[in-house]
């Protein structure tokens, strides 16, 4: 058995192409270059993430099965010969459409937008300068109790 985001049976099941546990194990390793993630942090990751994980590793497993020599094609952006010429996207030579599509869904590839909660239910906006004396009266204070 393969430690990989998805099964050869979830490979199947997505794309409906049959692969071997060595496609299916250079996909993983794909998958986790492109994520900058590794199998072993499988356990600290949320499951809506690794949903998205696996359906990466699964096109790209799917597509690596169609492609010749992979691990030795060139970066390029723009490909002529014989009067007919490709630009391609970024990754266009190593990443399958589909697999950076599922990619672009995990949370840390998104934006880089930090999203805070308030840490009081109901708080609004805070009104002036947060770190200055004169914004306590706008300031709900509570001892810290732990938890979440």
């Amino acid at each position: 058995m393969v430690n990989a985001w998805c099964t050869l049976q979830d490979v199947i099941d997505c794309t409906r192409v049959s692969v071997t546990n060595d496609v299916l194990l250079q996909a993983q390793k794909n998958i986790e270059v492109f994520s900058n993630r590794i199998y072993p942090d499988k356990d600290r990751m949320r499951s809506r993430d690794l949903y998205w994980l696996g359906q990466a590793v699964a096109y790209q497993a799917a597509w690596i099965a169609g492609q010749f020599g992979l691990e030795t094609r060139l970066d390029a952006t723009q490909i002529q010969q014989d009067q007919v010429s490709s630009t391609l996207k970024e990754d266009g030579l190593t990443l399958a459409p589909m697999a950076a599509k599922s990619l672009r869904r995990v949370s840390w590839m998104r934006s880089r937008t930090v999203h805070i909660r308030s840490a009081v239910e109901g708080a609004g906006p805070i009104v002036g300068d947060a770190l200055s004396d004169g914004s306590d009266e706008h300031m709900v204070w509570a001892p810290y109790t732990g938890g979440p």
